[in-house]
């Protein structure tokens, strides 16, 4: 089995305005770095090689994150010891806190690309109930430990 995770964030700004550049002038370094990774499988990706336009939800204004890897400690790996964790420490300037979950994780079949649709029922699921096997954080991963030192209050 691999690793989905889908994140989304909802800017303070217009994507074009200056109080947000650092943050995107960084993204296609940052997805560069992810492709290279160990254990990084596929990213959800434009031609623009972002998924900034992506509207995966009724608000307009968010924008998503999607990859696979072959073990969530690949994922942990790249999120905390990367430059992926500078632009998240930045996180605060840039983005909006959201009332709901953020991020989700959940299992995929060898070789499955996973949908959207299938990404918003992995949130949701998440939300109503909680972490279980079908849908969850870093928390419910009890060998995956990183992000209990390393994330940003």
């Amino acid at each position: 089995m691999h690793f989905a995770e889908l994140n989304i964030a909802r800017p303070l700004y217009d994507l074009d305005d200056p109080r947000i550049a650092d943050f995107v002038d960084r993204l296609d370094a940052v997805n560069a770095i992810a492709e290279r990774s160990p254990g990084f499988v596929w990213r959800l990706k434009e031609e623009a090689g972002n998924a900034l336009s992506v509207q995966a939800f009724d608000d307009p204004r968010l924008i998503v994150n999607m990859s696979v890897w072959e073990t969530p400690e690949h994922l942990e790996h790249f999120v905390w010891n990367t430059v992926h964790k500078q632009v998240y420490r930045r996180k605060a300037e840039w983005f909006k806190a959201l009332a709901a979950h953020h991020f989700v994780m959940w299992r995929v079949e060898e070789g499955h690309v996973p949908t959207l649709a299938e990404a918003r029922e992995k949130l949701e699921h998440l939300d109503r109930h909680g972490d279980s096997d079908e849908a969850f954080g870093w928390a419910h991963l009890p060998h995956v430990r990183l992000w209990q030192t390393q994330r940003c209050a």
